[in-house]
């Protein structure tokens, strides 16, 4: 029998909300899901934690620095079809920031803003499960 490997991606996700009820949305600026409202988040560099990566792509993407150490793990999401570039398996993180906290679009980001948990737009990838999960 002729065993097949596959390639398998790690990344890290963040769900950043606010205590008057707001999270934090990047509008991708690539495909897949160009121009559609995602989580924070991105591949986790070699020799680097998940939980480390997701204070740095939270960081890039939105502007929003957060200690590692604060962010509280909510699960690993490893469906597979979970994104249509091939099999990824993300680590998600929770921040919890102050309101008011500013945001400026970086990096994969096209725009960074903070959303009303109960008004927000459809998500990308398996997003929407892992925000569900969050809150």
């Amino acid at each position: 029998m002729t065993e097949v490997l596959e390639t398998v991606r790690f990344t890290a996700d963040v769900v950043a909300v606010t205590d008057d009820g707001r999270v934090l949305l990047i509008e991708r600026n690539w495909p897949p899901f160009e121009r559609c409202w995602a989580l924070p988040g991105g591949h986790v560099d070699p020799g680097e934690t998940s939980r480390a990566a997701a204070a740095r792509e939270l960081a890039e993407e939105t502007g929003v620095v957060v200690a590692a150490d604060c962010l509280q793990q909510i699960g690993v999401w490893d469906q597979p079809g979970r994104d249509p570039r091939g099999r990824y398996v993300t680590v998600a993180y929770l921040a919890t920031v102050p309101a008011g906290t500013t945001v400026m679009a970086g990096d994969d980001a096209r725009t960074a803003r903070w959303w009303k948990v109960d008004a927000l737009p459809r998500l990308a990838f398996d997003h929407a499960d892992i925000l569900h999960a969050a809150l």
